[in-house]
């Protein structure tokens, strides 16, 4: 009796902190990098254009599926984008020649498609890194090696943005305003804002001598990563300030009190100060990449949670390891990952990448589907921007169509940014009134017009009851309407 005593305790536990959170980020970083993800096919007319999105939306219909809400889509690589830009040439990937024009805007397009599914759209911009001498030779006389040559440097056969430059911070600030002006983009997920690895030859000897004022050479490269995000951050703001900015630092900070970073850290070995962006409210998320395994994970984990500051901290999860070829890690390793994850309450969670989910390597898509993500998540509000929600909506009503369908339809609800509409989460139960706290009972987010129409996929979950809520671009949700 006391064993199975036991054993059902750990089962209680288990279940509680597996528990679906109703306001989760969900991720999956969409790599563009040397076709990694997509595109698979070069557009070159009509047909392959059509091909090319259609891979695409298959990709996205699957973390759909899944109940995924975050989609981080590679815009930027190295020097060349994805999408019409006056400033760098569009990738090869898309055309098979550099700055050839794919016949359509993938950016937009993205966005767009992700909207329509009620997942959220990060442009993922690579930063710093610029590629290696083929690369900057591939893109010619639009190369910003070529377009501005005092704001790169050479360092062991590759090419990189000077951080200690101060028109760095401009140029990349200039990127993102093209990406946040013309696009209704969710968020700017900055990667590679860093220096090299223990990179003490790096040539910024001249830049440090004229504008070190008294600091140690580390600091002051400490000091240029955080202008950068400072700069981009406010310019971010004063733009669209619901648009979130989060990067995606190495995963370990520096050395806890729990366990040592074995000289591997964000701090010492390439210059980040995650925590002093977290500490200075010039970060809105981060995506650590905490691509390890037991105490190389949990100790960190608890480091980056503990220094938030109330931002979102989303550990970025190494799923390419349970790839035989890359580590053969065992599925258990990453749910143990996210049962963690859950317990100490951290704001989701993001996969590296897409593919590995897409192949459902050693049943990641399958356990997520499954067990993990069953119901759809709410993105967790930022109420460090804004914490009023919008008004509820009103006069729902409830109709049965002719082929099967429940159609619900209502007035919209208004906000106070009036630049942005809300969207609408819907929620079913089988009692009246619907509890719009329970993650269970959500049914759909992201819903953007003022009407959905409601089909289970199986005739027994048919619902009776439903409600209905506004949430705005803050994550801020109003009063539900009972239908």
């Amino acid at each position: 009796m006391r064993r199975l005593t036991s054993v059902l305790l750990l089962l209680l536990f288990f279940l509680t902190i597996a528990a679906q959170p109703k306001h989760e980020v969900r991720a999956a970083w969409i790599t563009t990098a040397y076709g990694l993800d997509w595109p698979h096919t070069r557009a070159t007319d009509p047909q392959s254009i059509r091909k090319q999105k259609q891979e695409l939306t298959e990709i996205l219909d699957r973390l759909k599926i899944a109940n995924f809400n975050t989609v981080l889509f590679q815009a930027r690589t190295r020097g060349d984008v994805f999408y019409p830009s006056a400033i760098e040439p569009f990738s090869s990937l898309l055309t098979g020649k550099t700055g050839g024009n794919p016949g359509y805007d993938p950016l937009a397009f993205v966005i767009e498609e992700c909207h329509k599914r009620g997942m959220e759209c990060h442009a993922w911009m690579v930063a710093i890194p610029l590629g290696n001498k083929s690369q900057v030779n591939s893109l010619g006389n639009r190369s910003v090696v070529r377009q501005k040559k005092d704001l790169c440097v050479a360092y062991k056969n590759e090419y990189f943005l000077n951080p200690g430059h101060p028109g760095t911070k401009v140029y990349l600030m200039k990127l993102v305003q093209e990406i946040v002006s013309n696009y209704d983009i969710d968020g700017i997920h900055l990667d590679y804002l860093r220096y090299p690895e223990n990179a003490t030859t790096f040539p910024d000897r001249n830049d440090y001598r004229r504008r070190n004022e008294g600091r140690s050479l580390e600091q002051w490269r400490r000091d240029n990563l955080s202008e950068i995000v400072r700069y981009i951050y406010k310019g971010v703001k004063a733009m669209k300030p619901w648009v979130k900015v989060s990067t995606c630092p190495v995963g370990k900070f520096r050395d806890t009190t729990r366990y040592s970073s074995k000289g591997w850290n964000a701090f010492y070995t390439v210059c980040q100060d995650p925590q002093g962006w977290l500490n200075e409210g010039i970060m809105d998320q981060i995506y650590p990449m905490m691509y390890f395994q037991g105490n190389n994970f949990y100790p960190f984990a608890l480091d980056w949670q503990e220094q938030s500051n109330g931002r979102h901290i989303i550990p970025g999860l190494g799923i390419y390891f349970l790839d035989p070829k890359e580590g053969n890690w065992k599925l258990e390793e990453i749910e143990r990952q996210l049962y963690f994850i859950r317990k100490h309450q951290m704001a989701g969670e993001g996969f590296f990448r897409t593919q590995h989910l897409m192949d459902n390597t050693q049943g990641i898509y399958d356990a997520l589907t499954d067990h993990f993500y069953t119901y759809p998540a709410l993105q967790p509000p930022m109420p460090w921007l804004d914490s009023t929600p919008p008004s509820a909506p009103t006069d729902g009503t409830v109709r049965q169509t002719e082929d099967g369908y429940t159609e619900l339809t209502w007035q919209p609800a208004t906000d106070n940014d009036t630049q942005n509409p809300p969207t609408y989460v819907i929620y079913a139960s089988d009692t009246r009134p619907v509890d719009t706290g329970q993650a269970q009972n959500i049914v759909a987010v992201g819903i953007r017009g003022t009407s959905y129409l409601y089909a289970p996929l199986l005739p027994w979950e048919k619902k009776k009851y439903f409600a209905v809520t506004a949430v705005d671009r803050y994550g801020n949700e109003s009063e539900a309407i009972q239908l």
